[in-house]
Formats: structure tokens, C-alpha cells, sequence
């Protein structure tokens, strides 16, 4: 999906959508970025890291992580949001949003940039 570094996430969020409207299960759904952390991941994370990762283990919703996370699990669908962050970092987050994803990925980011990062 084509977005700025500043729309990825709401483009992200969007995506999300589509996915729940279309049949997915929130537990199915990953979303990842490769600048600043998603707001959620944000606002979860403030509870405390062993909260946040628990929220994962139990697997009931769809989860937010930086891609380049290293406790992230593998799901269906993942969207990447390429949010900002540097070309190393964006660039190391493509693979590790394909090494996540079993059936679906989702990418939001400006196709010019990530050409650029191919």
C-alpha cells in the first residue's frame, strides 16, 4: 500500500481493517514497523515489557512490534509499516516482515523508497 513515512502506520491500521473485515482473526495479525513504534506498541509497552510480550504469548489479538524485534512470532498476515528509521534499518526490516509472515504480507511504504532498498 503507498504511503509516506508519516502515513505508514494509519495505512497499517487500514490494512488491519481490510484483513478483520475480510475474515481474519485479530490472533492472525501482526503489524510491524520499521521506525518508532506503533502508538499501541507504545501505550502497551508503558504497562512494562513482561505485560507486553505476554500479550503476545497469549496470541487473542492482533499484536504490534518493531520488525527488528527479536521475541516477535511468526503469523499469517503481517503489515509492515515502513514508518521511517534509517535505510539499514527499513532495509532489514523487509526481510524479517517476510520471515514472520506464513501466508500474507502486507507492506505500507513509500514504493519509491523501497525500491531504492531491494
Amino acid at each position: 500500500m503507498p504511503a509516506t513515512d508519516a502515513t505508514a502506520v494509519s495505512a497499517a491500521d487500514d490494512a488491519v481493517d481490510v484483513l478483520l473485515d475480510a475474515g481474519r482473526s485479530p490472533a492472525d495479525i501482526l503489524v510491524l514497523t520499521s521506525g518508532d513504534p506503533h502508538p499501541w506498541a507504545q501505550h502497551e509497552l508503558s504497562f512494562g515489557e513482561e505485560t507486553y510480550w505476554r500479550q503476545q504469548d497469549e496470541g487473542d489479538d492482533v499484536f504490534y512490534a518493531q520488525a527488528t524485534a527479536e521475541r516477535v512470532r511468526k503469523r499469517l498476515a503481517v503489515v509492515l509499516a515502513v514508518n521511517g528509521g534509517t535505510d539499514e534499518q527499513s532495509a532489514a526490516a523487509l526481510p524479517a516482515a517476510m520471515a514472520h509472515a506464513t501466508e500474507l504480507l502486507v507492506v505500507c511504504g513509500d514504493p519509491e523508497r523501497l525500491r531504492t532498498l531491494l
